[in-house]
């Protein structure tokens, strides 16, 4: 039996008041770290990597634990279960770390402090750093590298000179959400627009913390010291 279907054994109905519970630190990718400015590539890339996996940990383990309910815990015990636990895991990060590359670059560019080149250079260092960290975890399935090979290029060919809204670029972590979790897809179906809308919901904070903490005169300052 598919993990999908095993999946079923453990569903009840969907109530948009589980979303909010956080759901600990099981998922192995990192934890939300201590505030930190932003002002060099490392802490850029440090950001970049606890806010998505933050967001990947509670928008994922939110939902599962929402259509299991009391019987949440079981489902780890199951071992087919959680290898399509931890395969949805590492791609909805992978896809969380691409919408916050790309919105911080935009708030960048935004900024005025930065020549395109800079951004366009910069951001894909970072991203960069973060997946180098991380590596090919066995855990993440065979398709791992080929969707971080294709996270690099959305961000290697951003057009930072374009402007796009939150809609638009927060755009793959919400369907990397509702195709990776492991329910079946008869009642994933009834969930989408919640699940999708929990994700969005879930980056308000992060992108408030971004502005405040991304130190674009500091960057800017940092990166110049480094060409000399």
């Amino acid at each position: 039996m598919k993990a999908r279907e095993l999946v079923q054994t453990y569903i009840k109905p969907l109530v948009t008041r589980s979303y909010w519970q956080m759901l600990g630190d099981y998922v192995g990718i990192g934890r939300k770290k201590k505030v930190q400015i932003i002002s060099d590539q490392d802490s850029l890339a440090e950001f970049i990597g606890s806010r998505a996996s933050h967001v990947a940990q509670t928008s994922l383990y939110g939902y599962l634990r929402t259509r299991a309910g009391t019987r949440f815990p079981a489902m780890f015990e199951n071992p087919d279960i959680v290898v399509s636990i931890n395969i949805a895991k590492w791609h909805i990060w992978l896809a969380c770390v691409s919408d916050l590359s790309i919105f911080t670059g935009h708030c960048m560019v935004q900024s005025g402090k930065f020549d395109l080149q800079v951004i366009e250079e910069l951001v894909p260092k970072a991203v960069k750093q973060v997946l180098d960290e991380i590596g090919e975890p066995e855990e993440a399935g065979q398709d791992f590298v080929a969707a971080r090979e294709k996270i690099m290029q959305r961000i290697t060919t951003c057009d930072w000179s374009v402007e796009h809204d939150d809609d638009t670029i927060f755009s793959h972590s919400p369907e990397a959400l509702f195709y990776w979790s492991p329910i079946a897809d008869e009642l994933k179906v009834r969930d989408e627009s919640i699940v999708k809308n929990s994700i969005r919901f879930r980056w308000i904070e992060v992108r408030r913390s971004l502005r405040k903490l991304l130190d674009c005169k500091t960057l800017a300052e940092t990166l110049r010291a480094a060409e000399l």
